[in-house]
């Protein structure tokens, strides 16, 4: 069977690999067979060499020419010279500091969990919404899956492009051919 990354291209989707230390997997592994043009989330928020590890991550990214977002933090994606990303709960009271680095070129992604979500992206500019859990998933266990019809619903009326995430696997990632969506992210299918 083909692979997640395979599939995406296949749908001709943007890929977007997010790391996660709980789930395992070696961000720098990752990022090294990760296709061009895809974008690699750094989550690793506990790690605590964290800022060690965004600098050797970036010079991967722009060695095989990936589009590196820092999660959560944007004096780090200052510094290693890289997009943000923002959990909903982060974009919910994004800084006057996010926004203006934002407005003189930064580039951003948000997490929305719903409408009011995907609007909160479209407000602070985000290039997309990754919005999810799409299916049921191990990151969050408890959480209630949008289902593909929320998705097509949201996604139509997001005012930015989606990015779909939660328990997307190569065996569901079919299942999002006529989605009207940008790409699909993934943790722990893409960790190897």
């Amino acid at each position: 069977m083909a692979s997640l990354t395979d599939l995406a291209r296949r749908l001709k989707l943007t890929l977007v690999a997010v790391t996660d230390e709980r789930r395992g997997g070696d961000p720098l592994a990752l990022a090294a067979r990760l296709p061009r043009g895809s974008t690699l989330i750094f989550r690793h928020y506990d790690a605590p060499d964290r800022s060690v590890l965004a600098i050797r991550l970036a010079v991967i990214c722009r060695k095989n020419r990936l589009n590196l977002r820092v999660a959560g933090d944007l004096a780090l994606a200052i510094r290693v010279r890289a997009g943000l990303h923002l959990p909903d709960g982060v974009a919910k009271r994004a800084s006057p500091r996010i926004r203006l680095w934002k407005r003189r070129g930064g580039t951003l992604t948000v997490a929305a969990h719903d409408r009011s979500g995907l609007r909160r992206a479209a407000e602070l500019g985000a290039e997309a919404a990754l919005l999810s859990p799409l299916f049921p998933t191990k990151s969050h266990p408890g959480a209630k899956p949008l289902g593909l019809q929320a998705l097509r619903r949201l996604a139509r009326g997001g005012h930015l492009p989606v990015i779909a995430l939660g328990g997307i696997t190569r065996t569901n990632v079919l299942q999002l051919k006529k989605a009207p969506i940008a790409g699909v992210a993934a943790v722990g299918a893409l960790v190897g």
